[in-house]
């Protein structure tokens, strides 16, 4: 599936999706199944179009599919690291690195440098100090590193560089992570090592991403009120949604809004006929002091399809964990169990780390139980907004009792 940036592998949804098509003019949404023939479908396009799709006829006239391969959004991260084929591994590869250079996976100066090193390593070979290998990288720093850590300057400054003045910051931090890329798993050795085992290092550093394998799609949140005239507005965000959970990514400044695993989080979707689709996030938060509920109210068009990954997810991360144990007396460790448990479950705890929610940009509902709110006045609950939720496990999300000297709206 091509939630128009998106991954593909989401069959469950897809399939209960009214519409599971759309114009390239919008959102592809098509997943093909190992039934389906691509010439086929190709020469059926504009029928399919016409029929799943309210494209304009002018649109659809023009519209031609585009086979894409894609990782499978189900694909567990964990079996990745059992991959030995080395063309398999240069997939995963590639496209994991074509979201970090995209922009599509947020990442820190520091990880984007030691990613970028380790492209380095595919394209150019073992690091050899030196200008020659200086030059090389800042000839092609935009197939390292994302475009706004390669910005440069203009006119005299750049010429100067380009007669060896000192590297930007983001070059040079590209260089150090280079010499420091190893050729053999022991250290230093001598020995250059495989792409394989680049490719292994790649994905392993990606996993640590908590959007890694996401399937991602397209929405608008409202912004908080600002200034004298409360005006908010909207920005765009992308979704991403992964076995783990959901994260909400502005699409402007590349950061992360909000990071919810599914433990944490009841969600539903209105798709009113005269109003706009919107995927609900409820999640327990904080207003000055008070726990009360939010809710976080997504427009997208996607918000159905959304809601259907999130219980899909779910439901298949039940059914995991139900099978797990006779997997563990009968078969033998796989190869993520031996690792340490901080690489099972990496977390990245920078202070102002891109991948940290920042709710403080967010406009959400506040309130508690039985429409005692803090912010908005909203219907009386008695229980959570939304039944649909991960209610089983620690961590799980509980819906805030009202305090008796809560202040009424």
């Amino acid at each position: 599936m091509d939630g128009t940036e998106g991954n593909a592998g989401q069959p469950g949804p897809a399939e209960r999706s009214h519409r599971s098509s759309v114009s390239s003019v919008g959102a592809r949404e098509v997943q093909l199944k190992p039934k389906h023939q691509p010439y086929k479908l190709g020469r059926q396009w504009p029928e399919l179009l016409l029929r799943f799709t309210d494209a304009p006829d002018d649109d659809v006239a023009m519209d031609e599919p585009s086979l894409q391969f894609r990782r499978n959004v189900f694909f567990p991260k964990r079996r990745e690291l059992q991959i030995h084929d080395e063309e398999v591994l240069r997939l995963l590869y590639e496209e994991a690195k074509g979201n970090v250079l995209a922009a599509r996976y947020p990442c820190d100066v520091e990880d984007c440098e030691a990613l970028g090193a380790l492209v380095c390593r595919v394209q150019l070979g073992p690091y050899q100090p030196g200008q020659p290998t200086a030059c090389a990288v800042r000839e092609k720093l935009d197939s390292f590193l994302p475009a706004h850590l390669c910005k440069r300057g203009h006119g005299l400054f750049a010429a100067l560089r380009g007669r060896g003045a000192k590297a930007g910051p983001g070059e040079q931090g590209l260089l150090n992570a280079y010499c420091k890329v190893k050729e053999a798993a022991g250290g230093d050795s001598g020995c250059e090592a495989s792409l394989s085992t680049h490719y292994r290092a790649y994905l392993l550093k990606s996993h640590e991403l908590p959007f890694y394998g996401c399937a991602f799609f397209h929405g608008e949140v409202d912004k908080p009120a600002q200034g004298f005239l409360h005006r908010g507005g909207r920005k765009p965000v992308v979704v991403a949604i992964s076995l783990e959970g959901v994260h909400v990514i502005d699409s402007r400044e590349k950061h992360v809004l909000l990071g919810l695993r599914f433990q944490e989080l009841s969600w539903d979707h209105t798709s009113p006929e005269e109003e706009e689709s919107v995927l609900w996030l409820e999640f327990d938060g904080d207003n000055e002091g008070t726990p009360v509920n939010r809710l976080l109210k997504i427009y997208s068009k996607q918000a159905e399809l959304m809601s259907g990954l999130i219980e899909y997810c779910i439901e298949l991360n039940q059914t995991s964990e139900l099978a797990a144990p006779q997997e563990t007396v009968s078969g033998p460790p796989s190869a993520a169990s031996s690792l340490p448990s901080s690489a099972q479950r990496p977390q990245l705890q920078r202070q102002g780390s891109v991948v940290c929610s920042r709710l403080q940009h967010l406009s959400t509902i506040d309130y508690v139980e039985e429409g005692q709110q803090i912010k908005r006045v909203k219907p009386k609950r008695t229980t959570s907004f939304f039944s649909r939720q991960l209610s089983v496990g620690q961590g799980s999300y509980t819906v805030v009792q009202p305090a008796d000297s809560l202040e009424q709206g």
